[in-house]
């Protein structure tokens, strides 16, 4: 792809303007839904000591959030071009605010659990909206749309990388109540700056709403997420698992089917044929199941194999969590000169390198750790370049008032990645160090590989 034009006094305006306004708000949006995927997991000890309860629910307190927020990406994304992006944005913002009161005075693991469902619904009423926002702000500006995309994936970056430490200071010093109702103050600025500065999207109004096919595609993706996370505990193998597996296949098939037929259809399958859209896609899931599902290993590496405290453990994640940062704000200007298509092919490579780094040295009790955060940090280096031009790559030829689709189709592929990453690198390192030492060589060889197939796929297809 082509260089992209200099930048002009005009555009400078714009991102100053309600550019700047709906990326602060999006960007707040997406720290509290990222803050929460990882500030939870400091908590668990000392929820599991309040309420008496095992490892079930401890579980259960993670990944009903996930579980919550995978299910309805897609239809948020639908009903934000419907209805509104900036109406659904604020919608899930209240939501997330009033839940997270509710976790924050949770009386047992089943209030708890529950408060953090219908947190991970408020999650996915934010995050395919705020994408959606970005696009709508940007007035099809490609170079000012990467820009918008890479500050507000840094801001993202930055919360999963502030998340441990955040919680373990607030733990150490008021308990973990305070880690969920941190979310109050954030929600209420979102709400405001929202309403009085963000523009709302366009809409489409195309016959009936498909409450069919919202239906069919929110059970599906309710019954793939919840055996993926049953997988890693239970075994792929399992007949309760491959039922599962079977029941979202059949769903699924249903709801292309029924998608292709009606009036006016929630999904577009044209959206598939838009350029780049299918292999941004591609990228995006294979880029959270190879970063998330590594995030999982390594927690478990550090504090099992290597005997760090749940505090060391959340430093020596930093050559991972906050480099991509940086890395986010690089790639989104590097982007905006370049275009998308170069950055996500270097990226996808840097970051296989990385895997490749960390194949050679393993994981073990001696492994050089300096070494480790050179593989570390090229795998963060990589997927925060790619990332930025990855999103943009999605919604670059989208029509405006699908962009909400668009956006929840893409957030939807990365959240079930990450759930099967996890699912799956989980169940190759379980039962002790000597199997994470083993396991870990499949890990780092088959996310090698998925990157290079990605980068692939960019040059061919995007």
């Amino acid at each position: 792809m082509t260089g992209l034009a200099p930048e002009t006094p005009s555009r400078v305006r714009r991102l100053r303007g309600p550019a700047g306004w709906t990326l602060i708000t999006t960007s707040i949006g997406f720290v509290i839904v990222q803050l929460d995927i990882t500030i939870a997991n400091v908590a668990l000890p000392q929820i599991a000591a309040e309420f008496s309860v095992g490892m079930s629910e401890l579980q259960w307190i993670i990944d009903a959030y996930s579980l919550g927020f995978a299910t309805l990406l897609l239809t948020a994304g639908v009903a934000g071009d419907r209805f509104g992006s900036r109406r659904i944005f604020v919608t899930g913002l209240a939501l997330f605010g009033c839940t997270s009161l509710g976790c924050g005075l949770a009386s047992s693991a089943a209030m708890l659990i529950a408060a953090r469902a219908l947190q991970g619904v408020g999650a996915a009423l934010i995050l395919p909206t705020s994408l959606a926002l970005i696009a709508h702000a940007s007035e099809d500006d490609e170079r000012a749309r990467i820009g918008l995309i890479g500050w507000w994936s840094a801001s993202g970056a930055l919360a999963v990388a502030a998340g441990p430490v955040v919680g373990g200071f607030l733990i150490s010093w008021l308990g973990w109540r305070p880690i969920f109702l941190l979310n109050l103050p954030l929600c209420s600025l979102g709400l405001f700056w929202t309403w009085t500065k963000v523009r709302e999207t366009s809409r489409k109004a195309e016959g009936r709403f498909d409450i069919v096919g919202l239906l069919l595609a929110a059970v599906c993706l309710f019954i793939l997420t919840g055996t993926v996370i049953q997988a890693g505990r239970l075994g792929w193998s399992e007949p309760f698992v491959l039922a599962g597996f079977g029941l979202a296949i059949v769903l699924g098939i249903a709801f292309f089917r029924f998608e292709a037929t009606v009036c006016a259809p929630m999904l577009h399958f044209g959206l598939f044929r838009v350029p780049g859209f299918s292999s941004a896609a591609y990228v995006g899931t294979v880029i959270s199941l190879t970063f998330f599902g590594l995030v999982f290993v390594l927690s478990l590496y550090f504090q099992e194999v290597r005997g760090y405290s749940p505090a060391t453990a959340g430093l020596a994640f930093m050559p991972l969590t906050a480099v991509i940062m940086f890395a986010n704000l690089a790639g989104g200007k590097v982007g905006a000169r370049v275009g998308f298509h170069a950055p996500m092919i270097v990226g996808m490579t840097t970051a296989a390198a990385g895997n490749i780094v960390l194949l050679a040295e393993g994981l073990g009790p001696a492994t050089s750790f300096p070494i480790l955060a050179i593989g570390l940090c090229l795998i963060s280096i990589g997927t925060g370049v790619a990332a930025p031009a990855m999103m943009s790559a999605a919604l670059a030829k989208i029509e405006r008032t699908r962009s909400g689709t668009a956006s929840g189709v893409l957030t939807t592929a990365r959240q079930v990645g990450g759930a099967i990453g996890i699912a799956l690198f989980g169940s190759l390192v379980a039962g002790g160090p000597e199997n994470i030492q083993i396991g870990s060589t499949a890990i780092f060889l088959s996310s090698a590989i998925l990157l290079l197939i990605g980068a692939v796929v960019t040059w061919l297809g995007v």
